[in-house]
């Protein structure tokens, strides 16, 4: 919905544009004529002109898909093409000479059929020149859609965007037309501040461009998946018009019908399959399916594993077909042989999409791991979940829709899920977020003098952490990502209040020795799954490391883990 209102409103605004004047003087000479034979046939015309690059929008929605799987990089370049024609107007003004042109050779050629007859036809075919005319102002607008359709993979929402732009435009020509020199006269008024606004316009999608084309865009969507930010998560969805899954629970437990949310994107882009032939969307007619959007560091997504592998094995001989859709956030997670290990240590035998360049991710237009998405077997999403819990609920939505599909999944209890270590549900009452080590997206760092960034810096520890803050000692150089110990040993420490505490660590070569500390005590029993309860353990490759698990609930706890020697990589913290 924020997308759409915002096209409209494009599309209201390009009116106030220097570039627009050339076209007014011909539509106020039109003011005095009946509205049916002048006005509306007018905007008629510029509305076709608009329908049909929304026409070739819809056509050309396979090389938008495709532009996810092989030209993520030219459209990249074309949207930043597109926000220089915003910045520097006489840029779009010299592309597009050659439409004025056209359009202005159209003008006379309404004149001149006006003074032969009153029919609406030369008031049509002005409709069509005023769509040409408006190209240097509405070029650059039209683009960032068309590329901004590219980027996402969706051609059914680009050809609404056109329309609501073409809505936007034909309303303020409609005001134009009502208003005749009064607009005009306070126009030649606005020209300075809209000019700046729409340099302003080209300067931030510049920047978003930047933020693309760093993955700026992915890490923050990352930020926002967890469960500690529901609240927030809830408000930017009902904002950009996304039922959140606490609506949908509602619905659900009433015994309401499921809505009908669209159809089934594509499976294209995966780059590899694991544990499955490549699967299709068409080849899956007949199913029941459910998408898991996961990675294999996310804590949050192991946790719902245990569910998402139950109920595979309990559905899927009536029809369910369960499909990992693997989306990295991490680069080391991009590697196909740490996919393949991680699945192997989390017993997953469904089917598992590799989906490195976002395609699906981007297809379903998803924002959160893990989420999980319910497909009936003719094709629909009819419901969605995202984060953790209401696994009853969820198993629900299957059930419900392998009937619907003939099948007779029986009236089972739910799965009994009693899974131990990583796995286990979080303990509840935790009060730390997740905590990222790369400067990129860190909060509360404390080391005395900040980060060196990308540089190699001895580190020390401050005198005392308050709640949620960390710190780092002895050398390391601290990228964007992560933080690599590049000193003989160093450590880390985090001020925390759960019952769980993990880590994504991984060594750049030999595997390497660490040990933990609780309070400045070994852990006993409050040991993770990944030491012993002296608190040593070692990074043997790159993953999420278990450190602490308190007994019964959370606590406020002073942590360290101390590292004895170079090479260790670390990544972010996560609780439970």
């Amino acid at each position: 919905m924020l997308l759409l209102l915002l096209a409209y409103l494009g599309g209201v605004l390009t009116i106030i544009s220097p570039c627009i004047l050339p076209v007014l003087p011909f539509v106020f000479a039109r003011s005095d004529l009946p509205f049916l034979k002048s006005g509306l046939p007018l905007l008629i015309g510029m509305a076709l002109t608009f329908a049909v690059v929304g026409t070739l929008a819809a056509v050309g929605g396979g090389w938008a898909v495709e532009a996810n799987r092989y030209g993520r990089w030219a459209a990249i370049a074309l949207l930043a093409f597109f926000g220089l024609t915003l910045l520097f107007p006489a840029l779009a003004d010299r592309l597009t000479r050659p439409l004025v042109a056209l359009g202005s050779r159209l003008s006379q050629s309404v004149d001149d059929a006006r003074q032969g007859g009153g029919t609406a036809a030369p008031s049509l075919l002005l409709g069509v020149a005023t769509g040409l005319l408006w190209a240097p102002c509405a070029g650059p607008i039209l683009g960032l859609i068309l590329t901004g359709a590219a980027l996402q993979g969706a051609s059914v929402e680009t050809s609404l965007l056109l329309l609501a732009y073409a809505a936007g435009s034909a309303t303020s020509l409609a005001l134009a037309l009502l208003l005749g020199g009064r607009l005009f006269a306070a126009m030649k008024r606005s020209l300075g501040v809209s000019e700046w606004v729409r340099r302003a316009l080209g300067l931030l999608v510049l920047i978003g461009v930047a933020a693309i084309a760093l993955g700026l865009d992915t890490r923050l969507l990352a930020r926002l998946s967890q469960s500690q930010t529901s609240s927030i998560e809830g408000g930017l969805s009902r904002l950009l018009g996304v039922d959140m899954d606490e609506s949908q629970s509602s619905e659900v437990a009433s015994g309401a019908p499921l809505p009908v949310e669209g159809r089934m994107p594509p499976l294209d882009g995966i780059t590899t399959w694991l544990n499955s032939p490549p699967l299709t969307r068409e080849g899956l007619r007949g199913k029941v399916v459910l998408i898991d959007f996961w990675t294999y560091s996310c804590i949050n997504c192991i946790r719902s594993i245990p569910y998402v592998r139950a109920w595979a094995e309990r559905y899927g001989p009536e029809g369910l077909v369960v499909i990992g859709v693997h989306a990295p956030e991490f680069a080391f997670e991009k590697d196909v042989d740490n996919v393949r290990k991680a699945m192997a240590d989390l017993g997953i035998r469904y089917p598992v999409a590799i989906d490195n360049d976002y395609a699906v991710w981007r297809a379903f237009g998803n924002r959160y791991w893990p989420a999980h998405y319910f497909i009936d077997a003719q094709g629909r999403v009819r419901y969605h979940h995202f984060g953790e819990g209401d696994y009853a609920q969820s198993e629900g939505v299957i059930r419900t829709l392998l009937r619907e599909a003939g099948r007779t999944p029986g009236n089972m209890p739910p799965v009994d899920v009693r899974a131990t270590g990583a796995q286990a549900a979080a303990g509840g009452g935790s009060r730390s977020p997740e905590t990222y080590v790369g400067y990129a997206r860190a909060e509360e760092f404390k080391s005395p003098g900040g980060f060196a960034l990308n540089r190699i810096r001895t580190y020390a520890y401050p005198d005392e952490l308050g709640l949620n803050q960390w710190a780092l000692s002895g050398q390391w150089r601290v990228g964007p990502q992560s933080g690599l110990l590049t000193g003989p040993s160093g450590g880390i420490r985090y001020h925390f209040f759960a019952r769980d505490l993990h880590l994504v660590l991984g060594a750049s070569g030999k595997p390497v020795r660490f040990r933990v500390l609780i309070d400045g005590k070994p852990p006993g029993d409050a040991a993770g799954v990944d030491v012993d309860a002296n608190g040593y353990g070692t990074v043997r490759e790159q993953r999420l490391y278990q450190l602490v698990r308190h007994p019964g609930r959370g606590r406020q706890t002073q942590f360290e883990i101390l590292f004895e020697e170079p090479g260790v990589e670390a990544f972010a913290f996560t609780f439970g």
